[in-house]
C-alpha cells in the first residue's frame, strides 16, 4: 500500500454511537436467524480508516452486512437520495452516516463529502454499480467511486455479497485483502486511470468467491 499522509492517520477508534450500535445489534439478529448469514475474512485481516470498501450491491441490507464485521469503526457509505423519503428517513439514515447522493446529476457535494470522509480517517463503503443489482454483478461500474479513490489515494478494499437476501436462504459476504493501486495512485488522474481503477475493482470483487448460478 502506498504510503500516504492521509494514510497515516489511524482513524476514529472504538466509534460507539447510539443509533448505529441498535443497527449493529438488529443486523446480529437478523443474520443469525430469518437471514443466515456466513462472512468469509481472511485471516488477519483488519481493515481501518482512511480506507475505501468496495462491493457489489444486491440488497438493501447490504451496508449493514459489511458494517457489522468492522469492529473498531463505523461504515460511512454512499446511498442514493430515493433512500430518503420522509424527514424521519433521512434523520435515521444521517445517523447511520449515510451520505446522500443524486446519481442522476453531478453531485459534486456528495464526491466532496466522500472525500472528506476518507480523509478524516473513516472508512466509506462504495457500491460502484450505483444501484441494486441482482440478477448481474460488476458488469457496469460508475466511475464516481474510482474518482474518490484516485482522489484520496485510499486503501480499497474490495467485499463480494453472492445474493440478495431472502428468507432462510443463506448468504455468503467474502472480504479481500486491498487491491493493489500505487501504480494508479502515481498516474495522472485521467478517465483512463479511473477506467483502469474500475477494472481492478470489478476483477478483485468478482474474485473473492463464487456466485450462484
Amino acid at each position: 500500500m502506498s504510503q500516504t499522509p492521509s494514510r497515516e492517520n489511524p482513524g476514529p477508534k472504538r466509534e460507539r454511537t447510539f443509533w448505529y450500535t441498535m443497527a449493529r445489534a438488529v443486523t446480529h439478529l437478523l443474520t443469525h436467524t430469518v437471514y443466515p448469514t456466513r462472512w468469509h475474512i481472511p485471516q488477519g485481516l483488519s481493515i481501518q480508516g482512511p480506507a475505501i470498501v468496495v462491493s457489489n450491491h444486491k440488497h438493501w441490507l447490504d451496508p449493514l452486512l459489511i458494517g457489522v464485521k468492522i469492529k473498531n469503526q463505523e461504515l460511512r457509505f454512499l446511498g442514493k437520495k430515493e433512500l430518503v423519503k420522509t424527514k424521519a428517513g433521512e434523520k435515521l439514515l444521517t445517523r447511520l452516516h449515510m451520505i446522500v447522493v443524486d446519481r442522476h446529476n453531478s453531485d459534486l457535494k456528495a464526491m466532496r463529502d466522500c472525500v472528506n470522509t476518507v480523509r478524516q480517517g473513516h472508512i466509506l463503503g462504495i457500491f460502484p454499480e450505483g444501484t441494486r443489482c441482482r440478477e448481474t454483478t460488476m458488469e457496469h461500474l460508475e466511475t464516481g467511486c474510482a474518482l474518490i479513490a484516485l482522489r484520496c489515494k485510499a486503501t480499497v478494499y474490495p467485499v463480494l455479497i453472492d445474493r440478495p437476501c431472502r428468507l432462510f436462504r443463506r448468504v455468503n459476504v467474502y472480504f479481500g485483502q486491498p487491491l493493489a493501486l500505487d501504480d494508479l495512485y502515481e498516474a495522472s488522474p485521467n478517465g483512463e486511470t479511473a477506467e483502469e481503477m474500475n477494472r481492478r475493482i470489478r476483477e478483485g470483487v468478482l474474485s473473492l468467491g463464487p456466485l450462484p448460478h
